[in-house]
């Protein structure tokens, strides 16, 4: 529940429409969605030999510190705090208001709070820190309250979710299924306007390394539907018999929401025609493809989907990623204080921490823009774990391993050589999605020789 409720948030009601935008064919759409499958699944396969190896709190922070140091370490758990985590938790807090606002217009009309140029507070920000305020105060109170809050959540969504691609099927009266995927062998891209706006009479024939630059960034949307599976590492310590059962979630769970997440995509085919999903309004595909499935009760359904998808998803974050500063505290890399834990045994001032600094990603309304920043860091700090099994094996092949990667070493050098080609296609294509989070890492190296001075010393 844990690893399915952390990955699905808002990302797959909203990530289809500009993925449809760079490919303009339902056959790449789906082929770009089968990709991130084989490459989520590949890399929680291949972290369950690490997660068995290290079965205790921090999970990618502590792979990371084990087997390339702690600098390796720091510098995942800077970038977790400072965006991957908190940023991610505002995205999610933020969807849900959104969502919440589509049911209640009056969040959406009442003026700012504040507001000084481009800069403002809105009620739909005050919400969403309400959302995150609210969820953590209920984690504070013992690892039993965020597990029964995440079951219930994640078993609604997973069951409307069922429920959305059944009836998807049923009741759609026209199907677009096959005007979709009959237009594969004809690439299609969107021209632009001259202010950097997709054209809807716009679309032209594209191939070869074109299409690849497309690809590339439709899977900045799926990546992103696709990460956080591996919060359940974080919470290792708190698990029972973790060397066999973080392993078993993290495959299960990966693979049943990837085809989840490729039923809802052939919904959105079906339901929908190209354009319609290209441009569907503030891009919500989900909304668009419920009001041809179940009429105009349809986007009620859809909105209050949403909620109980974000709501759920932020729960999972908020839990897995406190355990990881605690870890990082333990360690001297963090503050000294997120090392407690309260009465209930769980690591309150980490939870604050966390809750504090992701409420103001939300009034700063950027964490969009560094979660688009962080895409291509979290993928590098994907296969630089996943690469740690290779490594490992060979530096220390004696190692007792309780579970070894399944087709090892086949299984983690596929998911090396899909991250390595979309981080490429980035750096070709996409450059404004990559260079600013990779900055944002480096800088945690000044903050990691400031917090080590004494020590050196």
């Amino acid at each position: 529940m844990l690893v399915m409720g952390s990955m699905i948030g808002s990302g797959i009601f909203i990530v289809s429409a500009d993925m449809m935008r760079n490919l303009g064919s339902g056959f790449w759409l789906i082929i770009v969605w089968v990709i991130t499958g084989v490459m989520t699944v590949a890399a929680a396969i291949s972290y369950g030999e690490l997660s068995a190896l290290f079965p205790k709190a921090g999970g990618q922070y502590t792979y990371l510190k084990e087997i390339f140091g702690k600098k390796m370490g720091f510098l995942y758990g800077w970038g977790l705090f400072t965006v991957i985590q908190t940023g991610t938790i505002a995205a999610v807090a933020m969807a849900f208001g959104k969502f919440t606002a589509y049911l209640v217009p009056s969040l959406n009309d009442a003026a700012p709070l504040f507001q000084s140029g481009e800069f403002k507070i809105t009620w739909v920000q005050i919400l969403a820190i309400a959302v995150i305020i609210l969820l953590t105060y209920v984690n504070t109170r013992g690892v039993e309250s965020g597990k029964i809050l995440q079951n219930i959540f994640t078993g609604s969504k997973i069951i409307a979710l069922v429920g959305l691609i059944a009836l998807g099927f049923i009741l759609v009266d026209i199907s677009h299924l096959a005007e979709n995927f009959s237009i594969s062998d004809s690439y299609n891209n969107l021209k632009k306007d001259i202010q950097g706006n997709f054209l809807k009479e716009g679309w032209a024939p594209i191939e070869g390394m074109t299409l690849l630059g497309g690809i590339a960034a439709a899977m900045v949307g799926s990546v992103f539907s696709s990460v956080a599976w591996e919060s359940v590492t974080f919470v290792s310590g708190e698990i029972d018999n973790p060397k066999k059962n973080v392993v078993k979630s993290m495959i299960y769970g990966t693979s049943a929401v990837m085809i989840l997440y490729i039923a809802v995509n052939l919904v959105y085919l079906n339901a929908l025609d190209r354009d319609g999903i290209a441009f569907a309004a503030n891009d919500r595909v989900a909304v668009a493809a419920s009001q041809n499935i179940f009429g105009s009760a349809g986007t009620i359904i859809i909105a209050l989907l949403v909620m109980i998808s974000t709501f759920g998803c932020d729960n999972g974050l908020i839990l897995a990623g406190a355990r990881v500063f605690q870890t990082m505290a333990k360690d001297g890399m963090f503050f000294k204080s997120a090392v407690k834990n309260n009465k209930n045994e769980v690591p309150e001032n980490a939870l604050w921490m966390q809750g504090i600094w992701a409420s103001l990603l939300c009034l700063s309304g950027q964490y969009g823009n560094l979660l688009d920043m962080i895409s291509f860091v979290i993928v590098l700090f994907y296969m630089i774990t996943v690469f740690g099994v290779i490594y490992l094996r060979i530096k220390q092949p004696a190692l007792e391993r309780p579970y070894k990667t399944w087709m090892y070493p086949v299984t983690p050098v596929i998911y090396l050589i899909i991250g390595t080609g979309f981080c490429i296609l980035l750096l070709i294509y996409k450059q404004q999605y990559t260079w600013p989070g990779f900055i944002m890492v480096l800088l945690g190296l000044p903050v990691y020789y400031f917090i080590n001075r004494k020590k050196q010393a």
